[in-house]
């Protein structure tokens, strides 16, 4: 392939600049050129192609956020969408294209696929909900900001002798909400994955008022319930102080850490590798620290596995 352009979808996730430069670098080595596609699937339609230099991926690895902008585009799910997609890709001659977001976005991917344009899907988001890998771009960079908000809010809520109720982002998927309870040591875990009622949730915070722990940390993913209502039933059910917050765009936003950049890069490589092997319809991701790759279809189809062994950890270690 001589001609490539890549996209970024969906909801942005720190390292996606990292994966867009990643794959700009890999693509010049390649000897091709690489067009940057903005504003997702929707500039595609509208013609918002150009091509990439070094100057427009340099110095904004470190920065969150996306340089090609994202969009979602009700559009490109009509077949008159999807057509005007294919006629600007081949008015500018791509090849092959990368695309960078979640499960929305593979799908959108797998639809350009099947219509004969090589692709390839990098998984970013920060949900961690695709299950084909271990991790995707984002991730632990929320888990991270979600942690050190932890850690202020504990504080406040120390000194006035309350609970603290914190609601992250996580509709269907509770691992930022697991992960950042471990790593904040967060005495109650809610998501999604795991049944535990709200009266269930409330005695146990009551339970700690009794023994002397008047403050307590509580990790409610979104897909587990608001934390204002939660907030509520505790109220109305118990003597627990209570405050909640919810960190909303917090979590999304900020430098990448070390680990997303990493892994962006590394599965940009990949992506490009692929397309220059001329293999579309691929996904990349991790596996036990190694970069693979699965057929879209696959890697919608996987339903990610909830760790619960990590759960129950935080319950030992919450409750000893």
């Amino acid at each position: 392939m001589k001609r490539i352009g890549v996209l970024t979808s969906g909801g942005d996730t720190p390292g996606m600049n990292c994966a867009i430069r990643s794959v700009f670098k890999t693509g010049v080595a390649m000897g091709m050129q690489v067009m940057g596609i903005y504003h997702g699937y929707k500039g595609l339609i509208e013609g918002k192609v150009d091509y990439l230099t070094h100057e427009s991926v340099e110095n904004k690895m470190h920065k969150g956020g996306t340089i090609l902008r994202t969009a979602r585009s009700s559009a490109f799910m009509t077949e008159e969408g999807i057509n005007k997609a294919i006629s600007v890709i081949k008015a500018y001659g791509i090849e092959g294209i990368v695309v960078i977001g979640g499960d929305g976005s593979f799908r959108g991917c797998m639809e350009l696929a099947n219509r004969g344009v090589p692709t390839i899907g990098i998984p970013g988001t920060i949900d961690n909900d695709m299950g084909y890998t271990d991790f995707t771009i984002g991730f632990d960079t929320a888990v991270n900001n979600v942690t050190n908000e932890i850690y202020k809010i504990r504080d406040t809520m120390r000194a006035h002798d309350r609970v603290g109720v914190i609601e992250v982002m996580g509709r269907n998927c509770g691992d930022i909400a697991l992960w950042a309870g471990i790593g904040g040591a967060a005495d109650l875990i809610l998501v999604p994955e795991v049944d535990i009622s709200w009266e269930e949730a409330a005695n146990r915070l009551a339970q700690n008022k009794l023994r002397g722990k008047l403050t307590s940390i509580v990790m409610i993913a979104e897909g587990a319930g608001k934390a204002e209502e939660f907030v509520e039933f505790v109220r109305q059910h118990t003597d627990v102080e209570i405050k909640a917050t919810v960190l909303g765009y917090i979590q999304r936003g900020g430098n990448p850490s070390a680990f997303d950049r990493v892994l962006a890069a590394r599965l940009g490589q990949r992506a490009v590798e692929l397309l220059n092997d001329e293999k579309g319809g691929r996904a990349v991701g991790i596996r036990h620290n190694s970069i693979y790759d699965v057929s879209l279809s696959k890697a919608i189809e996987m339903r990610d596995e909830f760790d619960k062994k990590l759960f129950e950890l935080n319950e030992i270690m919450a409750k000893f």
